[in-house]
């Protein structure tokens, strides 16, 4: 059916979609082709195309509007994005800043889970200096974060490695150690609270949200297993949950007891990364 801005605006409120009139303006410049500029001076011109009714009706039914654009932004950089990867978000830009600032000059670092290749891809965007290692368990998502390292011009720079981290991701690592520091987003949601997820998240791959029963399964397994594969003094960089910085200082405490624990918020103020240093020689 044709839609006007203000139209589609109104759809996407009625469907519960928060920020409707960016998704609307979203949806009809790339659906139909139309300038920012346009919808804002003619807000009830109408647009129709089988592109743009195809896409509205997947949207009404809160399927993500990222895989439907095929690509988002992440520390000012465009990512191609589909239902293998998880989604960027703004939290993760918080562990690509901590690392930007602190793993040292010429270093070279290991991303575990790294989805669409978001982390890795934009600290070595922005830190030339660096190389890094990017471990995933999916053929289909190693393969979108190569392309998206080709597409950001850090492909010498990136080395894609498929393995599992929970069971042989140290030994697939092992040739490329040892590491200044150690990065990941993991999956790190319990799996009862997965169940009630929005209908978008839902949408995202299950296995890049599940951290088990508490959460915690792949942050055991990296404090665990992977700090062998650090040199001496280097750091650990994990994206947390609201809440999980306590559970993740017993665990350090209980598997790296010399080593030191900061926590870096958000910008809404909530624990967001946990930045671990092992000794220095």
């Amino acid at each position: 059916m044709p839609y006007s801005y203000r139209t589609l605006t109104r759809a996407l409120t009625a469907a519960g979609i928060q920020e409707a009139a960016d998704e609307a303006r979203l949806l009809l410049e790339h659906f139909a082709g139309v300038s920012q500029v346009t919808l804002m001076t003619e807000r009830d011109r109408v647009f129709e195309g089988a592109a743009l009714d195809a896409a509205v009706a997947r949207r009404l039914e809160r399927y993500p509007l990222q895989y439907l654009l095929g690509a988002w932004d992440f520390y000012g950089l465009t990512f191609e994005v589909s239902e293998h990867v998880l989604i960027p978000r703004p939290d993760t830009e918080i562990l690509v800043e901590e690392a930007v600032r602190h793993v040292p000059a010429g270093g070279r670092f290991a991303d575990l889970c790294t989805g669409s290749g978001c982390i890795p891809v934009a600290l070595l965007h922005t830190r030339r200096d660096l190389t890094g290692v990017a471990l995933e368990l999916y053929p289909d998502t190693l393969s979108l974060a190569e392309k998206n390292a080709e597409t950001h011009g850090v492909t010498p720079r990136f080395t894609p490695v498929l393995a599992d981290l929970l069971r042989g991701g140290v030994e697939a690592l092992e040739p490329y150690a040892p590491f200044d520091a150690i990065l990941s987003n993991p999956p790190y949601i319990p799996s009862e609270t997965v169940r009630g997820l929005s209908p978008e998240v839902l949408c995202e791959p299950p296995a890049a949200l599940d951290g088990g029963e508490d959460g915690l399964l792949f942050y055991r397994a990296i404090l665990r297993d992977y700090p062998r594969l650090l040199k001496a003094g280097g750091q650990i960089l994990l994206e947390i949950g609201y809440d999980q910085a306590e559970d993740l200082r017993a665990l350090c405490a209980a598997c790296l007891p010399d080593a030191t624990l900061r926590v870096v918020k958000d910008l809404g103020g909530n624990d967001r990364v946990v930045h671990i240093t092992l000794p220095a020689p």
